[in-house]
């Protein structure tokens, strides 16, 4: 294909560096002229300095009346931008528009994205703050993401010395706990090696494993991976540092699904604070530094279940999470953009980070590579793989037929189907049905057969919400 892409940040060079390598022709569109030269050296793209959001530049990268461009993304940090390329674009014909959108108005309704003629708008600000409330809620979890609605999720968690798992096989797991409704999809041994595992895969201490289980079994599983009540008690107290989007996002869902969670957000400017305490009352709002040892003994940060720093900058986020864990905070979580940053966690105490960038870069990748199928989930990088939900088809192939009979290629897993308000974990034996809403689990490699085998290059499949 031929794709525009409206800016050149962390998340533009990211979707263009890796559109490029699958062999798509990219045109890369950056105002900035030393991030514009810089793209031009690292890059095997055509890079265009100028404005996005003016027709001249873009009619430079071909999107023009009667142009050969397939797709444009605007991915700059304004929104005004992005919305005005996109519509410029649609105007000129191209057939298919994505757009960033930071302020959550834009996406809290189709209407803006209708009227543009935008096809796809983004904000990452609602799958980072569930992420991020997945891993407060699974204490022992380094890494989180829902499915099926909610439903369901994916864990990254590692065995302990003295789990009950060490030295079992995987096919002994469903004897030994036959509450725990769970699918282990990607192990990584301590000895580097690491996979997709069948039954007679023996697991270590130490191990991480990526596990797909129920939302009610999450608490179970962690008290298996990690036997420590300290480590795997319900939430009581949560901080939030930064009163931004993400951090209000953050505040608000655990208002919502989290009612009886102590919840404090602190924020330095004191009219966000004016703002957030209309919204979420004076009580759970402070004017403070997220790091003033004084402000968080008073609020006793000793008994913090979670802290979750959201503020603008990755370098305070890191450093205030090291202060809260040295100060006692059972659980830290930094949201960190830099590349440069995400190793840190392997020499510094925080127990988690999370990555925004990351998270829409995926995002936007998920929607051109399934346009008809804008619920796909990618895994951390770092193991290559990739989830995909797919809504079975009346006319596929596969109807009928059981997982056994359809003898999924080493690497590919369905790892949960969601049928009418049921949430089932398959066995060989269980057969595909028109509706079922099927989890596929695949190394990135393989997930583009294993999408096709499964229906969600058709066609005729009705486009999801384009709301993300």
């Amino acid at each position: 294909m031929e794709i525009v892409i409206v800016g050149a940040g962390e998340v533009g060079r990211t979707v263009a560096k890796k559109l490029s390598i699958e062999g798509h022709n990219i045109y890369l569109v950056e105002s900035n002229e030393a991030h514009a030269a810089s793209a031009s050296e690292e890059l095997d793209v055509e890079v265009i300095q100028g404005n996005g959001a003016r027709p001249n530049v873009l009619a430079r990268a071909g999107v023009v009346n009667g142009g050969s461009v397939d797709m444009l993304i605007a991915c700059t940090n304004k929104d005004e931008v992005n919305m005005l390329s996109c519509w410029i674009a649609h105007s000129a014909g191209v057939p298919y528009v994505i757009s960033r959108a930071r302020n959550l108005e834009f996406t809290d309704s189709a209407y803006w994205g209708k009227k543009l003629g935008i096809d796809v708008m983004i904000s990452p600000e609602r799958s980072i703050a569930r992420e991020i409330i997945e891993l407060l809620a699974v204490s022992s979890a380094t890494h989180a993401a829902e499915l099926l609605d909610g439903k369901a999720a994916i864990y990254t968690l590692r065995i302990a010395g003295n789990s009950p798992l060490v030295g079992k096989q995987l096919k002994d797991i469903r004897t030994l706990y036959p509450d725990l409704i769970a699918v282990f999809v990607f192990v990584e041994h301590e000895d580097g090696v690491s996979g997709v595992p069948n039954g007679f895969t023996e697991l270590h201490e130490n191990d991480m494993c990526y596990v797909v289980t129920y939302k009610q079994s999450a608490n179970l599983l962690e008290e298996i991976f990690q036997p420590d009540p300290d480590k795997s008690r319900k939430l009581r107290k949560v901080f939030i540092v930064g009163g931004g989007k993400l951090g209000a996002q953050i505040m608000q869902a655990m208002r919502r699904d989290y009612s009886n969670v102590g919840l404090r957000l602190i924020e330095r400017d004191p009219e966000k604070c004016e703002k957030l305490s209309e919204e979420f009352g004076e009580a759970l709002i402070l004017n403070a530094d997220g790091a003033d040892k004084n402000v968080l003994s008073e609020e006793g940060i000793e008994d913090a279940d979670g802290y979750v720093c959201a503020t603008d900058s990755d370098e305070l986020n890191l450093i205030y999470s090291v202060i809260a864990k040295k100060m006692g905070a059972k659980k830290t979580i930094a949201v960190v953009k830099r590349k440069d940053y995400q190793e840190l966690t392997q020499h510094i105490p925080v127990d988690a980070i999370v990555d925004p960038n990351d998270a829409l870069a995926s995002l936007i990748l998920r929607v051109v590579h399934y346009p008809r199928h804008t619920r796909a989930f990618s895994i951390i990088e770092k193991i290559n793989a990739e989830m995909l939900e797919v809504v079975m088809q009346e006319n596929n192939g596969l109807i009928g037929k059981t997982l056994a009979e359809i003898k999924l290629q080493k690497g590919v897993v369905v790892a949960l189907l969601g049928r009418d308000d049921k949430v089932l974990v398959p066995t060989g034996a269980t057969k595909i049905l028109a509706g079922d809403h099927v989890i596929l689990f695949a190394l990135t490699s393989m997930m583009p057969d294993a999408a096709k085998l499964f229906g969600a290059d058709n066609s005729n499949v009705e486009q999801e919400e384009k709301q993300s």
